[in-house]
């Protein structure tokens, strides 16, 4: 009770109580307290409990009836529990004053918030919990405001135009001194059309596949769009809209940004054009925009680029491959995107468009779009597009040059192929122009010098791929791709896998021998002057002391080209003269896997090596390409430092640098000893070998000869310390790929890697090292120890590593792998196609047969069959190849 208040006047008479009492008289048995019995002061007033005189009704009580006393007690109670906190429970009269029990209501009232959170008349968790109104108000602002934003978005995005996508950039391309190489990009290849120019057929086709839903949809799909922003949050693959609205207004995006910001503006005008523009219109824009692969952009360039006519005069079956392609061009194409992702290759594209092709006519059925008659018409047979043009400015040696650094990018970035080819990148590259013309013309002059195709059978389809990289940086200076895309040659033979190496492959046994040693040897590296059995025709011994077996369950023997009875020679003479047999029980010794670990530990990827790690393993069925070949070489040459090799030094998009294009790091690959011995071993192999032909270079140089089965690839890699350079040289039957034998090429019974490929190198290396010093190759010292395989004869004195084997050794009947065809009769000989080699004399070429391979243990075949010079390139491994 406020103490502003007065007290209530107490009831007359005494209230209810003091009439029940004064009712009850004496007779109720309770005795009255005489007045001033108690003491108190109220009893000089008169007031009476209990003994009041019946006919009175007894005197009247200070504060009325008990009731009301309790009413007043709780009043001070409650008053009580609201008194402010540092009152003590006390109103301002203290204890005993007359504001005792009084609390808040007797202070002024405070200031009203405008929100009232936390309550303020609310004490413990209840003032946490929110109001109704509170609750309703926040709500009531979110969505205002929400609406309000989604107006202003709504009126601020523009509806694009394909006109304005139309408008692409140049990818420019740079030579390493900052020269323009070439420009090229896709405002050439796009040309706009309006809606009646495209078939209906084309409509309906990309209708049936994408968005069957189009003529009736918003042009949004919500879902679709919470799905990518979950994604994107996620940190997982994008994805585009799913409708076609959707995938024009992407379409118009020339920087293809995926984040949560453009995906909302997208959702934003897919929204405005679903309203604002027709369904024709939004078609025909969409049409005009997709990408379809080749560099082609919009329905009339794609007409033109895979069947050679307007976009109008399109048939309903090949208006279904044409919208197969916009489930993505690299997959699609049925002419194959190796170059872009080894899966993509010639077949499995083929496959891939041929059954998409036939499941949209079958849903243009379905859905009404093609009678029964126009169905069974389109359906009857595939339309194989034509074949890849080229582009402007991508002729000769330009075309690969841009293709490899173009991979490059994309292996080393989040760029994808379509924003790649939209432009707008330019790329600084590590070719020199002069080396790389150096290289062509090299080529050529071979070329013209030793094949006649037009008069000679067996020298049509013959080609050439080569690569020159840096030692000890992994610059790739020079390559050679083929005849240009001009001549309608779109494989990058610089970068393509298929074609086995044959004997090159044998400086990685060695190498693996000298660091790893043999089984008989408890780690100990092996010297190159240990001896093994280079007779033709051995049985392979296991390290358990069994043999291998054919298929068959025959002993199986390793053959070499020639049946020269070489008995048992150093591993330096072996190298020399490229003999198989001791390679091959050498690979066994040491272990096919340490072979395989130096391989790649020296720049071979793990995808291009066979994986049959059989004893044929040893001697060349492997199929890296030729800028991996150079690149493992330049390991050797730089000591045993490896570097990846890489074309790109730089990329820029709009002028601005863009990350991920530093250079390579250094690593060690081989014990700089075991580098500098494999080095000694092959200079010996041009002084003393079939690499004789690269004498005529002129200075210090170390390289490898290889041939294969069947003479079906030949190389020759070498080097200096400057310059590391690989020539691979096949033929290919253009219908399908196949490696085809060279046996009569040249108008000599075979091909063989210190031949044309070496003269190739040697024509190349002359230009391109041109004033330089001849800088040698650091000192080998001796290493390992001699363990030679069990029945040589007893060991001699070890002579010095330095002064080679000089070919006076060499009987004067030995075959070498020169110029001079060997017998007809070599290749006879070869009864096991699986481990057949024609190296010259005595090279042992790789086995790419399937016949006769060892038990399956050991191998189901040898693998690669021949290899696909077609295949996946493997340049940067994974996706790229």
């Amino acid at each position: 009770m406020s103490e502003h208040r007065r007290k209530p006047p107490p009831p007359q008479g005494g209230g209810r109580a003091a009439a029940r009492r004064g009712q009850s008289g004496p007779s109720s048995g309770r005795r009255a307290t005489p007045r001033g019995a108690t003491g108190s002061p109220s009893d000089s007033y008169g007031s009476s409990s209990y003994g009041s005189d019946a006919g009175s009704g007894g005197e009247e009580r200070q504060y009325g009836g008990r009731a009301e006393a309790r009413r007043a007690a709780q009043r001070s109670t409650g008053n009580s529990r609201r008194r402010a906190p540092d009152s003590g429970g006390r109103g301002p009269g203290g204890p005993a004053g007359p504001g005792r029990g009084r609390g808040r209501a007797s202070t002024a009232p405070g200031k009203k918030r405008l929100i009232d959170y936390p309550r303020a008349n609310r004490f413990g968790w209840r003032r946490w919990v929110p109001s109704w109104k509170l609750v309703s108000g926040v709500c009531v602002t979110f969505f205002g405001s929400l609406v309000a934003l989604v107006g202003v978005s709504y009126a601020m995005v523009s509806i694009p135009s394909e006109n304005d996508a139309a408008r692409s950039q140049n990818n420019v391309y740079y030579w390493s001194n900052g020269d323009q190489m070439v420009a090229t990009g896709t405002g050439a290849n796009r040309q706009n059309v309006t809606i009646d120019q495209i078939p209906e057929a084309m409509q309906n086709a990309v209708i049936s596949a994408e968005n069957k839903s189009f003529y009736s949809d918003s042009g949004v799909d919500p879902m679709g769009i919470a799905r990518a922003l979950v994604n994107m949050a996620r940190g997982g693959q994008t994805q585009g809209g799913s409708t076609i609205t959707q995938q024009f207004v992407k379409n118009t995006y020339l920087s293809q940004d995926q984040t949560v910001s453009r995906k909302f503006k997208e959702m934003f005008i897919s929204i405005k054009v679903g309203t604002k523009l027709t369904k024709q219109q939004i078609l025909q824009g969409y049409l005009n925009t997709s990408y379809f692969g080749r560099g082609a952009y919009g329905i009339q360039a794609a007409a033109q680029t895979y069947y050679g006519v307007d976009a109008k005069d399109l048939q309903p079956s090949q208006c279904a491959v044409l919208a197969a392609l916009l489930k993505g061009a690299t997959y699609y194409d049925p002419a194959g995107n190796p170059d872009i992702d080894p899966a993509a290759t010639k077949e499995a594209n083929y496959k891939r468009s041929h059954d998409r092709w036939a499941w949209i006519l079958e849903e243009m059925h379905k859905d009404q779009h093609l009678t029964d008659a126009e169905y069974q018409t389109a359906i009857k047979q595939y339309p194989t597009p034509q074949g890849r043009k080229a582009i402007k400015g991508m002729t000769g040696q330009i075309s690969y040059l841009a293709d490899t650094a173009k991979k490059y990018v994309l292996a080393h970035s989040n760029i994808t192929e379509t924003q790649f080819d939209q432009g707008g990148f330019q790329i600084y590259t590590t070719f020199q122009k002069d080396k790389v013309n150096a290289l062509s013309a090299a080529v050529q002059k071979v070329q013209k010098a030793r094949l006649d195709p037009k008069n000679r059978e067996k020298d049509k389809y013959v080609q050439f791929g080569a690569a020159s990289v840096v030692p000890n940086d992994g610059a790739i200076v020079a390559l050679y791709g083929g005849a240009g895309y001009e001549n309608n040659h779109f494989t990058n033979n610089a970068d393509t896998s298929g074609v086995p190496v044959g004997s090159t492959w044998k400086p990685f046994v060695l190498a693996a021998a000298m660091k790893y040693g043999t089984y008989k040897t408890d780690g100990v590296g092996v010297s190159p002057l240990s001896k093994y059995n280079g007779d033709d025709n051995l049985k392979v011994r296991r390290p358990d002391g069994t043999f291998y077996l054919n298929k068959d369950n025959s002993i199986f023997r390793q053959r070499n080209e020639s049946g020269y009875p070489w008995g048992y020679i150093t591993l330096r003479k072996a190298m020399e003269q490229s003999i198989n047999t001791p390679f091959v029980q050498l690979g066994v010794d040491v272990g096919m896997t340490k072979v395989r670990d130096v391989a790649q530990a020296s720049g071979i990827l793990p995808n291009s090596m066979s994986q049959d790690l059989n004893p044929s393993f040893a001697i060349g069925t492997s199929t890296p390409s030729a800028i991996r070949m150079a690149d493992a070489y330049a390991t050797f040459a730089a000591s045993g430092q490896h570097v990846d090799p890489y074309s790109v030094t730089a990329v820029k998009q709009d002028g601005q640098p863009l990350t991920g294009f530093d250079k390579p790091k250094v690593t060690r690959a081989l014990d700089e000893n075991v580098a500098n011995n494999v080095t000694d071993v092959l200079q010996n192999v041009i002084q003393n070998g079939t690499g004789t032909n690269a004498k005529a270079l002129g200075r210090t140089a170390a390289g490898k000869t290889g041939t294969t089965d069947s003479n079906k690839s030949a190389w020759f890699v070498g080097y200096t310390q400057q310059l590391s350079t690989s020539v691979a040289m096949f033929r290919e039957n253009p219908k399908d790929a196949e490696l085809l034998s060279m046996n009569g090429t040249a108008g000599v019974a075979s091909i063989h890697g210190g031949d044309i490929p070496t003269s190739v190198w040697t024509e190349y290396m002359k230009a391109a090292l041109k004033g330089k010093n001849d800088l040698g190759f650091p000192e080998a010292t001796k290493i390992g120890q001699i363990a030679d395989e069990a029945g040589a004869p007893s060991p001699t004195p070890s002579p010095s590593i330095t002064p080679s084997e000089t070919p006076t050794e060499t009987p004067s009947a030995t075959p070498s792998e020169t110029i001079a065809p060997p017998s007809p009769t070599v290749t006879e000989t070869c009864r096991f196609a699986w481990n057949c080699s024609t190296n010259g004399g005595n090279t042992g070429g790789s086995t790419s047969g399937t016949t006769s391979s060892p038990s399956a243990t050991d191998t189901t075949g040898v693998g690669n069959n021949g290899g696909n010079a077609n295949g996946g390139g493997n340049f940067f491994g994974g996706s790229t190849g």
